[in-house]
C-alpha cells in the first residue's frame, strides 16, 4: 500500500492525496500526493514516465483523476477543463512552449482574457502596457508587438513565464522552465520566483537539474513508476539519496564515456557565416569523435548545426564530408552525403506527436522500405522494432502514438529515426534538454557506443558537466565566434564559462 503524504494542521495551497489515473489499461499515476503550502517553492522530481506529468494535467484540469482527493485551500476541487483550474487561481508554465506562431508575444500572453474598451473593441494599449511591465519585472527585453513565430526557444518560454505571471496566480507550476534557458536567464527567472514566493503564493517546481533544485526550492517530493515516494526539507537530503529514490538504484555513471578510436576527419567546416548570426566558423570532427559546441543560449550554436545540416542558408564558407562539398541550404544533399541532425526543439522538429512510433521512426527512410511503390506496413515495422529496441524505446507498442511517450523516449525515437539513415556525421543539439537522470545516462551511453563505431559527433549542450564529460574536444561559441578550442584534459568549467563570455581579443 503506497504511503500517504503527511497532514499538519495548516491548511495547504494546493493538497493532493492517492490521486490515480488511467488510460484504458495502462496506469499512468498509481498514487500521486503532494503537499505544497504558501511562502514556499516546492520540488516535484522523478524519471520520466514516474507520474509527474500526469499530475500537473490533473492539477491543470486537463485530465480528470480516477480516485483520490484534490484540495485547494483546504476546499475540495476537481476541475473539468483547464479554464476552470485557471479561474481558481493556478498557472501551468509547460516544458514546451504552446504559443500561437502567427500571433504577436502581447497577443499570446492575453489569449481568450484580452480587456475590451467599451464599444472600441480590444484595448490593445492596455495590454501591450501591461505586457511591457511583465517584461521589465522579468528583465528581459522583448518586443511585444512581434510575431511569436521565429522566437528562440528561450524567449518562448519567457513568454509563457509571462503569461503565467500575469493570471496573478496563488499556485504556480513551472514544468522545466529552464530547460532552454542561460544562465542569466536562469537566475532572472529564480529571482521573480523567490519574489512570488515572498509575496505568499505557492511554486511547484519541475526539474531534472538538481542544482536548480537545491539552488531553488524549500521542498521537495520524489516520485517513481506512478507513485509517491517521499517529501522531504531540501536541507535534509542530497544528490545521491534523491537519485537513489527516483532511479530505485544507485546511477553509477552519468557519462559513460568509453575511449574510442580517432579516426581522419570526417566533417569540415571552414569560414561559414551569415550575416547577423555567426562569422568565420571553421572546425573540423574526426570519425569516433564527439566534439561539443559549448556557449550561452543565443551564442549561435544552433544555428551553426542547422546551416551545416542545410536547414537555414549561409552566406560564405563550405561544408564537407569525406572530402566532398556540401551543397548549401540543401537538407537532402547533406543526408546523402550521411550527415544527420536531431534539433533542440523535438516536439516542433523532432517528431510527430499525432503519428506512430514506427511512422516516426521510419520517417527519413520510407523510401528504402517500399515495394513496387509501396510502403509496407511489416516492412515499416520490422525496421522501427529494430532502432526501438536498440535505443531500449519504452512504449507499450509500435502503433502507439509518440504523444504519449516520455519526453526522454520522444528524443529516443528521434534518435532512432536519423540512425536509422545510417548516417557518417550525427549532430545532436540539446540531446537530453528535459529528460531525466537515469535516461540522460542512456543516451550518453548510446552517444558514446555510437562513436565508438566511428561516427563523428557534433554535440550541442547548454549543460557544462555534460560537455565536460563527454566531449572529446571543447569548441566554445561567443556571439558567432569560436573564441576557444579545448582538449577534453584542457576542458574546466572556469575555461569554458570564460571562453563563453569573452571574445577572442578580450581573452587575448
Amino acid at each position: 500500500m503506497s504511503t500517504p503524504v503527511p497532514r499538519v494542521e495548516q491548511r495547504p495551497a494546493l493538497l493532493l492525496d492517492r490521486v490515480s489515473k488511467s488510460f484504458g489499461s495502462v496506469m499512468a499515476l498509481k498514487s500521486g500526493s503532494l503537499r505544497m503550502e504558501s511562502h514556499s517553492i516546492h520540488a516535484l522530481i522523478g524519471e520520466n514516465g514516474a507520474g509527474k506529468s500526469t499530475l500537473v494535467k490533473i492539477i491543470a484540469g486537463v485530465h480528470q483523476r480516477d480516485a483520490g482527493t484534490v484540495e485547494l485551500a483546504g476546499e475540495s476541487v476537481n476541475f473539468s477543463n483547464t479554464a476552470q483550474s485557471k479561474d481558481a487561481g493556478i498557472a501551468v508554465i509547460y516544458q514546451e512552449p504552446t504559443l500561437f506562431p502567427d500571433l504577436s508575444v502581447t497577443e499570446n500572453i492575453f489569449m481568450g482574457r484580452q480587456p475590451v474598451r467599451g464599444l472600441r473593441g480590444v484595448d490593445r494599449r492596455s495590454m501591450r502596457t501591461q505586457v511591457t511591465a511583465l517584461f521589465d519585472q522579468l528583465g528581459v527585453s522583448l518586443d511585444p508587438d512581434r510575431p511569436t513565430r521565429g522566437l528562440s526557444i528561450a524567449d518562448q518560454q519567457i513568454v509563457e513565464i509571462a503569461k503565467a505571471i500575469s493570471l496573478d496566480a496563488r499556485v504556480l507550476i513551472m514544468d522545466e522552465p529552464t530547460a532552454a534557458l542561460s544562465g542569466v536567464e536562469v537566475e532572472r527567472l529564480f529571482k521573480v520566483a523567490r519574489a512570488l514566493r515572498d509575496e505568499g503564493r505557492a511554486l511547484l517546481f519541475i526539474s531534472h537539474r538538481f542544482d536548480e533544485v537545491f539552488d531553488l526550492c524549500d521542498t521537495v517530493t520524489i516520485m517513481r513508476d506512478g507513485e509517491y515516494v517521499a517529501t522531504t526539507a531540501i536541507e535534509d537530503t542530497s544528490v545521491d539519496e534523491l537519485v537513489r529514490q527516483m532511479v530505485g538504484r544507485d546511477v553509477t555513471t552519468l557519462y559513460p564515456k568509453e575511449p574510442a578510436s580517432i579516426g581522419e576527419d570526417v566533417l569540415v567546416v571552414e569560414g561559414l557565416s551569415q550575416r547577423g548570426l555567426f562569422h568565420d566558423v571553421s572546425f573540423s570532427v574526426k570519425s569516433g569523435e564527439i566534439v561539443a559546441l559549448a556557449g550561452l543560449v543565443g551564442a549561435g550554436r544552433s544555428e551553426i548545426a542547422r546551416a551545416i545540416f542545410g536547414v537555414d542558408d549561409y552566406s560564405s564558407g563550405t561544408v564537407s564530408v569525406n572530402g566532398k562539398a556540401i551543397r548549401k541550404h540543401d537538407p537532402a544533399n547533406a543526408m546523402g552525403a550521411g550527415i544527420a541532425l536531431v534539433p533542440e526543439d523535438r516536439r516542433n522538429q523532432g517528431v510527430i506527436l499525432d503519428s506512430t512510433v514506427a511512422r516516426n521512426t521510419t520517417l527519413a527512410i520510407r523510401r528504402s522500405l517500399t515495394k513496387y511503390g509501396l510502403l509496407w506496413p511489416s516492412a515499416e515495422n520490422d525496421a522501427a522494432r529494430r532502432w526501438a529496441s536498440r535505443l531500449e524505446v519504452k512504449t507499450s507498442a509500435l502503433d502507439a502514438q509518440a504523444g504519449t511517450l516520455s519526453g526522454g523516449n520522444q528524443q529516443k525515437v528521434v534518435l532512432a529515426k536519423w540512425l536509422a539513415t545510417n548516417p557518417t556525421v550525427l549532430i545532436v543539439d540539446e540531446p537530453t534538454r528535459g529528460i531525466d537522470i537515469g535516461t540522460k545516462s542512456e543516451v550518453h551511453r548510446d552517444l558514446s557506443t555510437l562513436a565508438g563505431m566511428g561516427l563523428a559527433i557534433v554535440m550541442i549542450s547548454s549543460e557544462l558537466p555534460e560537455v565536460l564529460g563527454m566531449a572529446d574536444r571543447v569548441l566554445v561559441v561567443h556571439e558567432g565566434r569560436i573564441t576557444a578550442e579545448l582538449d577534453r584534459d584542457e576542458a574546466t568549467p572556469e575555461s569554458v564559462m570564460f571562453a563563453a563570455t569573452h571574445s577572442k581579443e578580450s581573452a587575448a
